[in-house]
């Protein structure tokens, strides 16, 4: 069992820099289909590791950063041209950000981060790969108003003020604090747009104009929920994403609706998005799913591709029994084990019999196989910018014969409401958590009142299980519940001890 147990306290580690792990697609847009207005997927970046930041340099080709050898460059990638890709930047001394065309000019913009942790926003001849700075201010994010007027992001303390700098006379002047990354020209004005996030952190955030000429700020949209990112079409309508949709917003009538929504498989989290001139593609940044990169550590593991493995995890990722006892702590505890792991293994395999994805968590239930012996496990998986944060193991510790049977006899009492049977299924101590371990009841006579009126005022309730696992003493199922109009997705980990059950942890 330790040994089975060390395997999977492994499964964790490297990368060698904190940013998301996502993927930049480019679609065809057409506004006036009848159909989705967003078809054509293509992976453009198809990339381990961090892309984004895309921009149009004209109809037909994108530009946006890409990791690669430990730094991020700009990538250029062709449409008309076989769909091919070539570096537009090399620069072993820092990473560059943001690619823009200059207007008037074949030349790029672009936000570099040095080494030493100078951040300036640079020129970029695109023939010779020569740059020069633009500005000495410490530029966050920029977008040009016109060949030598620039409106951008300045870093002021911990936020980002909006500053108006003229390259002719070598001015600046801040025209507003405390705003987001998101800047655009308004396509048929003269405006640029950004996002204020207020002056204190109950404020609702509002997508803002500015008229450069005389700093008039007006209010375009106030966000009910926070947003960093958008987009504008060549029409005046705004795109504003929410994890895997995007929602169309009209500023002549006011009017918001749906424009786009994706499989979570496909597009999981968005973030940037840009548009072509003559508003015909769209490309999106989104992060990759929890699936994708769980599915990825098994396949580097299973190959024993240790950098590749440990490039699924963050610098903190932590290891840990369920529901929260830790194991270890970071990268380098996990790398040494790692290595030691496979110096003394000849053969090491993990095969995935059952998956359960739910929200930014993925649930493996795993045979392991090393040197020929059988091992099996639960791991919870738990994932934040398309990188692994934590793991959480269940082994089959406390082996019993009637857990599953105990779980089934109550979830058979839930979908008749029959409140004495499915009381009877659960100890006199009953504790009810959300994960890892918070406690949300404890104890059958406050478990009994609270399910009483539950199925009191739920004539139509029935809980569908889409997929179980059972381990040991534990049973997981992944429940599709039907409460009147309404369907709510959840993971519940029953425990059994002495044929009742004792616990429940929830995911939702």
């Amino acid at each position: 069992m330790q040994r089975f147990c060390f395997l999977l306290c492994l499964l964790g580690t490297f990368l060698s820099y904190g940013q998301a792990n996502t993927e930049v697609y480019l679609f065809d847009l057409d506004m006036d289909t009848k159909g989705a207005p967003l078809s054509n997927p293509k992976n453009i970046s198809n990339n381990h590791g961090y892309d984004n930041q895309p921009s149009f340099w004209d109809d037909d080709t994108v530009l946006f950063s890409s990791t690669r050898a430990e730094q991020t460059d700009i990538l250029r990638f062709n449409i008309n041209q076989g769909s091919t890709s070539s570096w537009m930047t090399n620069t072993p001394t820092g990473s560059e950000y943001s690619p823009l065309r200059i207007p008037g000019k074949d030349n790029i913009s672009a936000i570099r981060l040095d080494l030493d942790g100078l951040q300036r926003l640079y020129e970029y001849d695109i023939k010779t790969g020569e740059s020069e700075p633009i500005s000495d201010l410490k530029i966050g994010y920029h977008v040009w108003y016109n060949d030598h007027i620039l409106v951008s992001t300045v870093l002021v303390a911990d936020r980002m003020d909006l500053a108006v700098i003229d390259l002719d006379d070598g001015s600046h002047r801040i025209v507003h604090k405390n705003v987001g990354r998101s800047l655009h020209k308004i396509p048929g004005s003269d405006l640029v747009s950004f996002i204020s996030k207020g002056s204190s952190k109950n404020q609702l955030w509002e997508i803002k104009s500015l008229d450069v000429t005389d700093d008039k700020i007006d209010t375009i949209l106030t966000l009910v929920n926070p947003m960093e990112d958008m987009v504008w079409l060549p029409n005046g309508a705004l795109l504003i994403p929410n994890d895997n949709r995007i929602s169309l917003y009209n500023p002549k009538t006011g009017d918001t609706k749906d424009f786009q929504f994706f499989d979570r498989e496909q597009v999981f989290k968005i973030s940037r998005m840009a548009v072509n001139p003559s508003g015909t593609r769209l490309a999106l940044v989104t992060e990759i799913s929890p699936m994708e990169i769980v599915q990825r550590q098994v396949d580097t593991f299973n190959k024993r591709d240790l950098d590749g493995f440990v490039s699924c995890y963050t610098d903190d990722v932590l290891a840990q029994r369920f529901p929260n006892d830790t194991m270890y702590v970071g990268k380098p505890k996990m790398l040494a084990n790692y290595e030691r792991f496979y110096t003394n293994t000849k053969n090491a395999k993990v095969e995935v019999i059952k998956r359960i994805a739910i929200g930014n968590k993925v649930i493996d239930e795993e045979i392991t196989m090393v040197d020929g012996r059988q091992g099996h496990q639960v791991a919870l998986y738990t994932i934040e910018g398309g990188l692994i944060t934590s793991m959480t193991y269940i082994f089959p510790d406390q082996e019993t014969s009637d857990a599953e049977a105990v779980v089934q006899e109550q979830l058979d009492a839930y979908n008749a409401r029959d409140i004495d049977a499915f009381m009877d299924t659960y100890s006199d101590h009953i504790s009810l958590n959300n994960f890892p371990n918070q406690v949300t009841s404890k104890g059958k006579t406050d478990m009994r009142v609270r399910y009483d009126s539950f199925f009191e005022s739920t004539p139509n309730l029935h809980c569908k299980i889409k997929n179980r696992m059972v381990i040991g003493n534990k049973v997981i199922d992944e429940e599709q519940v039907t409460v009147n109009d309404s369907v709510v997705h959840a993971v519940a980990i029953y425990e059994v001890e002495n044929g009742k059950i004792a616990k429940v942890t929830f995911l939702r």
